[in-house]
């Protein structure tokens, strides 16, 4: 029983070291290559990153009360008025 354990963790440690990044066609050749799939990363982090922040958006405004949204509005509005006309 345990020369079978034994094999059987071997066999393991073997298929963990052919992990995807160590596979020559995912391993980038070139430096623009590289880079490129870097920047492909990056929109595709940023793309998400705005996405939940969005959705936290709409979450924390839905719970908020109507007169809270309306004060807000209206604060907004003012401000917008007071800049508007320090400018003159």
């Amino acid at each position: 029983m345990k020369f079978l354990t034994y094999i059987i963790i071997i066999l393991l440690l073997a298929g963990a070291n052919s992990c995807g990044s160590s596979r020559p066609d995912k391993t980038p050749a070139t430096v623009e290559q590289a880079e490129k799939q870097l920047a492909k990363k990056e929109k595709k982090s940023a793309r998400e990153a705005k996405k939940a922040k969005r959705k936290a958006f709409r979450i924390y405004w839905k719970s908020q009360s109507k007169e809270a949204k309306k004060s807000v509005r209206k604060n907004k509005r003012r401000q917008k008025r007071i800049t508007r006309h320090k400018k003159k």
